[in-house]
């Protein structure tokens, strides 16, 4: 009965418009009163809940991402990129998506990727003839690099839940992932530029290449500091974070001296708004997760799913269905909260590699990012380019297909993100 009370407030909250933080919150909270679990044990656990040491790395790479929005180097970025790519039919489609890598081994977050590339890669492509659908599509679907090439704030959150999958080790095992899916993206975006003939002016000069590797030089260090800096052991993944907010200071304002004293100001207050959502999400999301693991709630589901008695790859697609669906809905944030508990029981009985297991997971929650009717990327770009989310559908599914199948193919192709952390030792 208070599974069913559980789950059913949460489901009629959510349907009435409330947001999902505050339903998971308040779920949570009727539970514990109605079973008399205590009600002093709520603030307990809402500290506990995001007072933990790796959750401190968020808002510094939320600041991290911010300051170097700001101070340029994003430009900087797509002139060295269009100086390698050259001018063709879909180039600016091609360095939109390499930005957006490069962009998001910096802010860790896909809608923060997203509006970085955005800014700038925008008002290029729409001069340059491409639709306006097209271009928030393409933007939005690489802006989801962004949590699977390291620093990852969703792989920090996974490994908050699942202690066994370290951070070092998830940070590697989403690299080679996420360059394959750039490279998908990459393919995908080529390809339906060439066949609508976008971008027919082709004559326009190739930015000098040693000129604009010099201007772009300070950003492109950034992610080998903060990935270098983890690998040698010189600073946890925090401290890259504090490190890669000072360097991004140092960058805006000695280097490119675009920010002024005024406008660190201002990222360290949209920083301190963009992390409270985040911890109130977690916090909230915490009571819920509380409740239902006192109940057992996801321990009986777990038995339920294992009793259908489906096979290791037909529970694998159920699991990566499930996670598509729910990621047109909920946050990546809530869904961690509500699935993981009900998953990694199911993941432990087949003896899954719980690393590998985290990054299946974040690539279907990159997935939704983009995926049409609550894709949160695709909403950031669809606000700038001034469009509907409607009219993105004849593009944007071409681009869940190609994530969704480099997403099957690390699937069934673990060794794609277990031989780089295994190497590195740290698996």
């Amino acid at each position: 009965m208070m599974d069913w009370l559980l789950f059913g407030l949460f489901l009629t909250l959510m349907l009435a418009g409330v947001p999902i933080a505050v339903a998971m919150g308040l779920a949570g909270v009727a539970v514990v009163a109605v079973a008399d679990f205590g009600m002093l044990s709520l603030p307990t656990n809402v500290y506990t809940g995001v007072a933990k040491y790796p959750l401190m790395a968020i808002p510094v790479f939320v600041i991290a991402g911010l300051i170097f929005e700001r101070a340029g180097v994003a430009a900087g970025i797509v002139r060295f990129v269009s100086a390698i790519v050259g001018q063709r039919r879909g180039s600016l489609a091609i360095v939109a998506v390499l930005v957006a890598m490069i962009m998001g081994g910096i802010s860790g977050s896909g809608p923060a990727d997203s509006a970085a590339v955005g800014a700038v890669m925008l008002p290029s492509m729409l001069k340059a003839g491409y639709p306006r659908a097209f271009t928030a599509s393409v933007i939005a679907s690489a802006g989801s690099t962004g949590i699977l090439i390291p620093p990852s704030i969703a792989l920090i959150i996974y490994s908050l839940l699942v202690p066994a999958a370290s951070v070092p080790a998830l940070f590697a095992a989403g690299i080679i992932p996420g360059i394959l899916v750039g490279v998908a993206l990459i393919l995908m975006a080529w390809w339906l530029s060439v066949r609508n003939g976008f971008e027919a002016d082709v004559s326009a000069a190739r930015p000098p290449f040693w000129q604009s590797l010099r201007e772009a030089a300070w950003g492109l260090a950034a992610p080998v500091i903060i990935l270098g800096g983890m690998r040698s052991g010189l600073f946890t993944p925090t401290e890259a974070a504090v490190v890669a907010v000072f360097y991004g200071i140092f960058v805006g304002t000695v280097i490119n001296r675009q920010l002024g004293w005024n406008d660190i100001w201002k990222v360290f207050v949209e920083a301190a708004e963009i992390s409270s959502v985040i911890m109130i999400i977690i916090a909230l999301a915490s009571v819920f997760a509380w409740a239902s693991s006192t109940l057992s709630t996801f321990d009986r589901l777990a038995q339920t799913v294992l009793g259908t008695g489906l096979s290791e790859t037909g529970m694998l697609l159920m699991i990566q269905g499930l996670l598509l669906v729910a990621g047109m809905f909920l946050d990546a944030i809530s869904i961690y909260f509500i699935f993981l508990p009900l998953l990694v029981p199911i993941a432990m009985h087949f003896q899954w590699d719980l690393v590998w297991f985290g990054v299946i997971i974040t690539m279907n929650l990159a997935l939704g990012q983009f995926t049409p009717p609550m894709g949160v990327n695709l909403m950031v770009t669809c606000r700038m380019a001034g469009i509907g989310m409607d009219s993105t559908l004849r593009w944007v599914l071409w681009m869940v297909l190609a994530m969704g199948s480099t997403v099957l193919l690390v699937t069934f192709v673990p060794e794609l993100a277990l031989w780089l952390p295994r190497h590195l030792g740290y698996l």
